[in-house]
């Protein structure tokens, strides 16, 4: 569930919002109806993995890599696909340490009322 919100929200609101929107979407949605820390860790890492991959994928395949051919260049690296692959995981870590975050906060406030 956390991962198809996260996935389906990212995705909504990167359309008309900056990239970092997906810290926001991770924190919410892990701190709402994250059940585990493990589960709030990864969900967040593989939806945003998995949106990045494709949309990146959906940008460069159409111009036959092109851009992506050139940044990749500017960075040393000699694969266009070496940049998507890093572009994936540094977003996809963000949002599950941001995920992460979200559960703990959660944690730790319902633990505050409790006291």
């Amino acid at each position: 569930m956390v991962f198809i919100v996260i996935l389906i929200v990212s995705f909504l609101l990167q359309l008309v919002l900056p990239w970092w929107i997906i810290v926001a979407v991770s924190f919410a949605t892990c701190g709402i109806i994250g059940k585990t820390a493990k589960l709030s860790i990864w969900s967040p890492f593989l939806a945003i993995l998995l949106l990045w991959t494709g949309m990146a994928l959906f940008k460069t395949l159409p111009n036959h890599n092109l851009l992506v051919t050139r940044v990749a260049e500017m960075f040393g690296l000699h694969a266009w696909w070496s940049i998507l692959v890093l572009t994936a995981l540094l977003g996809a870590l963000v949002a599950a340490i941001s995920g992460y975050c979200g559960y703990h906060f959660r944690i730790a406030a319902i633990k505050k009322t409790n006291s």
